[in-house]
This record gives structure tokens, C-alpha cells and sequence, in this order.
């Protein structure tokens, strides 16, 4: 083989390589969107909100926040998983996608397949709240209410199969309770009984409750995360309240669609990590309940199938199935 053919592919790989770096420091040359989902006010939408302003700040170009929400948060997902990889398409992952891999017996996408990793934006803890005129203010006293009157107790969700769902499913498994679920279609109903005392209980974002418990509308007596959220620093954590290695975190993680340039990857990677890093992002999603995380797409990767193992387990243990 000549010198001249050896050098050849070399040159033309070399060339390709040059040609994805300019590309990646021109990019991005045009909006990006951030895609999910779920509805505008949600968690999701008011992280994405706050982190794509900072990004728009940083590329000199418009982030736009696209809402698309539907089938437990599976039509944004498939939408998502089918836009072109190059990038201008971020997708934020949530606990969802984790707990929709077992829940639904039919997927038009594959979470782990389709999707490129970048990282883990932020995880919110659930929050266990109550109508106040519960008799109870702590989990202790719950668990001890729910033995000495069984089947009289029951708790809300947005829905079967939800975080909400399973967080409560996973607390009747750990303390022997008999808790009666009552699914709505979103979580707005369901607080809506829960206002009035229809329902007792309900497990849900921390993003979500911390305004009705800081008015007085709901009691809380734990927090699901393994610490205590700076924005309800005096609620105890599931552990603390007596149930050992109970954890069942909301999470945001961005994405992009597989076969996305790795020197765009790591551009995103780059920038979204700074944005996070910043006090004044940190500062604000801390208010909200939120812990802003941002590591390796490596880490956010593991991240994914431990939590897709941890609430597969969840779902087979509650029966719940959606077809």
C-alpha cells in the first residue's frame, strides 16, 4: 500500500474532524428549543424557563420553551425522540420517562435508545401533605391513624402510574397501611378534594405544594428526599420520620436526540453546566425546592437506569399497567 493511500483516509478524517469543530463553535446559529411533556407552569416548565433564559443569554440566540403535553408525558417524548439530531432540540427528560418504561406495555420511543444523555439538571423531592384537618402531624402519628382505621384513609394523584401514584404505593409497602388511591386526571383536581377533605393525603412536588403549605391550604409531614429541602427546612425527611432508605425524587435531566455531533454534545454539555452553576439560577430553583445538580453525562446516564430499576420495581409491586 502506497504512502499516498495511508494518507488519504487520514486527511479526509482529519477534515471531518476540523469540519465538526467549527461547526460546534458556530453553533447555534438559529433558536433552540427546549421540549417536554408537560404543561407551562408545571415544575418542568418553570426550570426550563429559568435555565433557557441563561442560555439565550449565553448563545445570542432565542430558547424556546416548547410545551407538548400529553399521555403522562410520553407525547413530548416521542416528539422529542423524533426531531433531527443536530442539536437545536433539547429535550428534558423527568422521573416519567423512568417510570413509563415498565408502566406502559407500548412505547413509541425508546428513553435509553433514542435519547443522548447530558446531563442531570435538577431533582425535586415530593412532599407527603395533608388536609389540615387530619389528626395527625407527623408520620408516625399517619402511620398509627391509617392501622387503627383501616380503609378509611385515602390519598390523590395526577393519575395511575404517576410519581405521585407510586411514592404513595411504595409508603403502603414499607409501613403496611392500607391507604385507598384515588387517580384524577392531573393534579389540579386532585387538590382541589384535597382542599375540601375529600381525599386526606397526597404525595407531590415540592415545586408544586410549597406555596399551599406555606398559607396554611395543607399540612406537611415529610419530604421523600435523603435531606431536608432548604425551601421547607423544618419538615423531616421519610427517614427521619422512621422509614430507612425510603427516597423517591421528582428529577429534570436534558437530552438530545441520539446521533446528535458529540462536539455539539459537549457544547451543550459545557454551557448548561455553567448556566447552572450560576448563584442566581441556583439561588432561584433553591427557592423553589429544587437541588440544581449538573454532572457528567456519564453520571446523568447511570442515573437513568438506576432510576428506571428503582421505580420498575415500584410499578410490578403496585400492579399499575397503562395499555
Amino acid at each position: 500500500m502506497s504512502v499516498r493511500s495511508l494518507l488519504v483516509p487520514f486527511a479526509a478524517a482529519v477534515a471531518l474532524a476540523t469540519t465538526s469543530a467549527h461547526a460546534a463553535e458556530a453553533w447555534p446559529t438559529k433558536p433552540v428549543k427546549i421540549l417536554f411533556g408537560f404543561p407551562a407552569a408545571s415544575a418542568t416548565d418553570v426550570i426550563a424557563r429559568t435555565v433557557g433564559q441563561k442560555l439565550s443569554e449565553r448563545w445570542g440566540q432565542p430558547v424556546v420553551i416548547e410545551n407538548r403535553p400529553g399521555a403522562g408525558g410520553n407525547l413530548g417524548s416521542e416528539i422529542a425522540a423524533r426531531e433531527p439530531a443536530d442539536g437545536y432540540t433539547i429535550f428534558f427528560g423527568t422521573v416519567a420517562n423512568a417510570i413509563s418504561t415498565s408502566l406502559y406495555t407500548k412505547l413509541n420511543y425508546d428513553y435509553l435508545k433514542d435519547f443522548t444523555p447530558i446531563t442531570l439538571v435538577a431533582t425535586t423531592p415530593l412532599v407527603l401533605v395533608a388536609n389540615p384537618a387530619l389528626p395527625v402531624n407527623s408520620v408516625k402519628e399517619l402511620i398509627a391513624y391509617a392501622k387503627a382505621h383501616p380503609g378509611t384513609l385515602n390519598f390523590g394523584s395526577g393519575g395511575v402510574g404517576t410519581s405521585n401514584h407510586l411514592a404513595g404505593e411504595m409508603f403502603k409497602a414499607a409501613t403496611g397501611t392500607g391507604l385507598v388511591h384515588v387517580a384524577y386526571k392531573g393534579t389540579p383536581a386532585a387538590y382541589n378534594d384535597l382542599f375540601s377533605g375529600q381525599i386526606s393525603l397526597m404525595w407531590d412536588n415540592i415545586v408544586a405544594v410549597t406555596n399551599h403549605v406555606k398559607t396554611g391550604r395543607l399540612k406537611p409531614l415529610a419530604v421523600t428526599s435523603a435531606r431536608r429541602a432548604a425551601s421547607l427546612p423544618n419538615v423531616p425527611t421519610m427517614e427521619e420520620s422512621g422509614l430507612p432508605g425510603f427516597e423517591a425524587v421528582s428529577w429534570i435531566g436534558a437530552l438530545v436526540p441520539a446521533g446528535t455531533p458529540k462536539a455539539v454534545v459537549d457544547k451543550i454539555y459545557t454551557d448548561l453546566v455553567a448556566v447552572l452553576r450560576m448563584p442566581e439560577v441556583k439561588e432561584k430553583l433553591g427557592a423553589l425546592g429544587a437541588e440544581v445538580v449538573g454532572n457528567t453525562p456519564e453520571q446523568f446516564a447511570a442515573w437513568n437506569r438506576n432510576e428506571i430499576a428503582k421505580w420498575s420495581k415500584a410499578v410490578k409491586e403496585s400492579g399499575a399497567h397503562v395499555d
